[in-house]
């Protein structure tokens, strides 16, 4: 399961309506790259695809079933404020990131 925080889905609401885009879910996934090997997807969507996990609601989370094995149990957050770093993956299945977090090695 892949879950997003409160704070999160706030976040996407406020982006999608200044973007003007209707916000029905959101494409969480993983890609090969990065400092530490793989790196986060994170983009609007408007259906699933083929294949997909679909979880949670308002937005929903679309999830391809190769990301799912990297993602499982994974929180999608958002810290804001000064020091704060945009959205953040808490994933229980990392095993070293790199310092802005936006990759890691599973």
């Amino acid at each position: 399961m892949v879950s997003i925080s409160s704070a999160a889905a706030e976040r996407l609401r406020s982006v999608a309506a200044e973007q003007s885009i209707e916000l029905v879910g959101v494409r969480v996934g993983v890609t090969g790259g990065g400092c530490s090997g793989l790196s986060y997807v994170l983009d609007f969507e408007k259906e699933p695809r083929l294949g997909d996990r679909v979880f949670g609601e308002n937005p929903k989370i679309f999830v391809d079933r190769k990301s799912l094995v990297f993602l499982d149990g994974t929180t999608l957050d958002f810290e804001g404020g000064l020091n704060g770093k945009g959205f953040v993956f808490q994933n229980p299945n990392a095993k070293g990131s790199c310092g802005c977090g936006s990759s890691f090695t599973a």
